[in-house]
């Protein structure tokens, strides 16, 4: 988003318009996958006819779970495939997926509690998002550790499901907050590399990726300040 030579004035303020709106349009995206997923979660903790129909089936569970890493695939993946339409549908679709499964928190976790560790995922992915759209500095080495990290966090949830360990859960998470922290950082930075100054259809596209990648790290960042603040029903 710098100054292009041979621009007038008239021209470098359009393309700094257009950015700007195509860089509004992630967050918007964002906070409207956010807004799907809570309402969704709400929902359904709220109906024992829902819970019965999505948890007391396990063939349906699974294929919820299965269907959201495909469609998280699917959007990465095939961004230039499909359609605004078709992507902007399925990403809809992964949180209100995602919702359903959220739900299982809203039953375990205080009401209050919920909305304190809500309201600190948002001030700190605030905070790491701004830092990483203004500063200067190449966030890619971070990122890049941030990330093999997170493999390692997988990994060991995964290991933790047979061992059971309270101190390998409580290592998970504390790695985990640091981890999303510098990834919605790095991940605002490439979003802002990524964007054009043109406002047209495959930016757009961009810009729903980019919405999927933000949206990614505060469900998640979210759910590993919850296991450290959450009050338990």
């Amino acid at each position: 988003m710098e100054y292009q030579r041979g621009l007038s004035t008239k021209e470098y303020q359009g393309t700094v318009a257009i950015e700007n709106t195509l860089v509004r349009s992630v967050y918007i995206w964002m906070c409207t996958a956010l807004l799907l997923t809570g309402g969704t979660a709400t929902l359904v903790a709220g109906s024992s006819q829902l819970l019965e129909m999505f948890f007391g089936n396990s063939f349906l569970f699974w294929g919820i779970l299965i269907a959201q890493f495909g469609l998280v695939w699917l959007i990465s993946a095939r961004v230039s495939s499909f359609s605004l339409p078709v992507l902007s549908g399925l990403f809809m679709l992964y949180s209100v997926l995602t919702g359903i499964t959220f739900s299982v928190y809203f039953l375990a976790f205080t009401a209050e509690s919920i909305a304190t560790a809500f309201f600190i995922t948002a001030g700190t992915f605030a905070v790491m998002s701004i830092y990483g759209f203004v500063t200067k500095r190449d966030l890619t080495q971070m990122g890049n550790l941030a990330f093999m990290a997170l493999i390692g966090i997988i990994i060991a949830s995964v290991v933790n499901i047979f061992l059971h360990s309270t101190i390998l859960n409580w290592i998970v998470t504390y790695v985990g907050v640091l981890v999303f922290v510098g990834l919605v950082a790095w991940d605002t930075q490439k979003i802002k590399a990524l964007i054009y100054a043109e406002d047209n259809e495959f930016t757009q596209k961009l810009a729903i990726c980019g919405a999927l990648s933000l949206y990614l790290d505060f469900i998640n960042l979210f759910i590993m300040l919850l296991r450290i603040f959450g009050q338990r029903k």
